[in-house]
Parts: C-alpha cells; sequence; structure tokens
C-alpha cells in the first residue's frame, strides 16, 4: 500500500521539455524515482489527454502508450461506483471540483495519506488525506 498519489502534473512535469520549468522536472522525477507512490487511472488518462496534445512538441500515442502501461505497473486506484460516490461526498463537503475530490478519493482507495499535487491547497488535510505542493520551493526561486 503506497503512502503518497502523484496527481497528474507530476507525470507531466515529468516529461516537460520547458526551460522554465526545470525545476519542477527534476522534482518530479525525484518522485518518480520513489517506490512509496500509486496512481489513479483518472491520473492516467489525463496524463494521456494532456501530454499528446500539450505545448510541442506534444508526446506521440506510441511513447504515451508505453509510459502508460510502466505506470500501470505501480498501485492503482481504479474508477469504479464505490470511488465514484466517495469522490460526490468529498466533494460536496469541501467544495472541490469533482476532478479533485476524485484525486483524494483514489488516495483513500489506496490507502495514501498524501497527495502530491500544485492543484489542490497545500497543506489541506481532505478526510485524511493531507495535500503537499511539492513545487512551492520551486516557485519561489522563479
Amino acid at each position: 500500500m503506497p503512502t503518497t498519489l502523484l496527481d497528474t502534473n507530476i507525470l507531466l512535469y515529468a516529461i516537460s521539455s520547458s526551460p522554465d520549468e526545470a525545476a519542477k522536472r527534476q522534482i518530479a522525477r525525484a518522485l518518480l524515482s520513489g517506490a512509496d507512490w500509486g496512481l489513479s487511472i483518472q491520473v492516467l488518462q489525463e496524463f494521456y489527454v494532456n501530454a499528446t496534445r500539450g505545448a510541442a512538441p506534444a508526446m506521440s500515442h506510441e511513447l504515451a502508450e508505453t509510459a502508460i502501461r510502466q505506470f500501470l505497473l505501480r498501485p492503482l486506484a481504479i474508477n469504479d461506483t464505490a470511488l465514484m460516490l466517495s469522490a460526490l461526498k468529498i466533494r460536496r463537503r469541501y467544495q472541490l471540483s469533482f476532478w479533485d475530490a476524485a484525486i483524494i478519493a483514489a488516495a483513500q482507495v489506496l490507502g495514501a495519506g498524501v497527495v502530491y499535487s500544485e492543484d489542490l491547497n497545500h497543506g489541506q488535510d481532505y478526510a485524511g488525506v493531507r495535500v503537499v505542493n511539492p513545487f512551492l520551493q520551486a516557485e519561489r526561486v522563479q
């Protein structure tokens, strides 16, 4: 059971070739080199869509599929009825978007107490899942 769930932005920064994102790329790759993390199907779906249609150069379908197949080897939260209902409760309680609530619900499914993301409130505890923005220091440097 992983202790952390990685949000989509971690995966996207890891493949970024933008010079402006070099510090974030390094942080994202360090997180990916760790052993104790998992993902959700939603994160992989968002990764595929954004990586293949993102800023030039966009990742090819084949390269994105290869990356996703590697990510599928990690602990994975599957979008199912229970996750959906949990996300709806979290959304209502914390006034999050459904998609952000689904990330928190996925972390709960995996038993992960931390979500690494820059899209949610750093330090906030959502139903027992704490959000950590690993890029705060990189953002201060820029």
